[in-house]
C-alpha cells in the first residue's frame, strides 16, 4: 500500500514539474497570487466544473485551513467581491460559458482572476484571466 502512495504521489509531483515553456510554472502562479491576496487582506473565491470543481473544493478547504478567507462561488455564505480578492477558475478544455461569465463578473469588479486550463492560447476563458496558470493534461 506504501508503495502505490509513493506512486500516486510520484505522479502528482511529475505533472506539476513538467516543463510548461512559454508559460511560467503553475505552482509559483499560485503561490504569488495567494501571496499577494493574503498581504491585502483580500478573499479567495474558487470556481470550477465537474472534476475539477470537486479538486477547487478541496483546495478551497485547505486554504481556509491555512488561515485564508475563502470561498466557493455559489455557497451561501460567499461574500461579493471586490478589488482586493482573488479568484481561481478552472477551464481544463479552455472554455465554458459560467467560467466565461464569472470571471467576467470578477474582473469587473476589480479582482484578480487566476485561471487554470490545459488551453492556455485558445480557451474562451483566456481573455478573462489576469494570470493564465498552464496544467499540461
Amino acid at each position: 500500500m506504501a508503495s502505490l502512495a509513493s506512486q500516486i504521489c510520484s505522479h502528482i509531483a511529475s505533472i506539476f514539474s513538467k516543463p510548461t515553456h512559454p508559460h511560467p510554472p503553475v505552482l509559483h502562479l499560485l503561490v504569488a497570487e495567494l501571496s499577494s491576496t493574503a498581504a491585502q487582506n483580500g478573499n479567495v473565491f474558487l470556481y470550477g466544473v465537474g472534476r475539477e470543481g470537486l479538486m477547487l473544493k478541496a483546495l478551497c478547504m485547505r486554504l481556509a485551513h491555512l488561515g485564508f478567507s475563502s470561498h466557493l462561488v455559489f455557497d451561501m455564505t460567499t461574500p461579493p467581491i471586490t478589488t482586493n480578492d482573488l479568484l481561481i477558475a478552472s477551464a481544463g478544455p479552455g472554455g465554458f460559458s459560467t467560467v466565461d461569465a464569472i470571471c467576467s463578473v470578477a474582473r469587473s469588479h476589480g479582482a484578480r482572476v487566476l485561471l487554470l486550463t490545459a488551453q492556455p492560447e485558445t480557451g474562451s476563458c483566456v481573455r478573462h484571466a489576469s494570470v493564465v496558470g498552464y496544467v499540461p493534461a
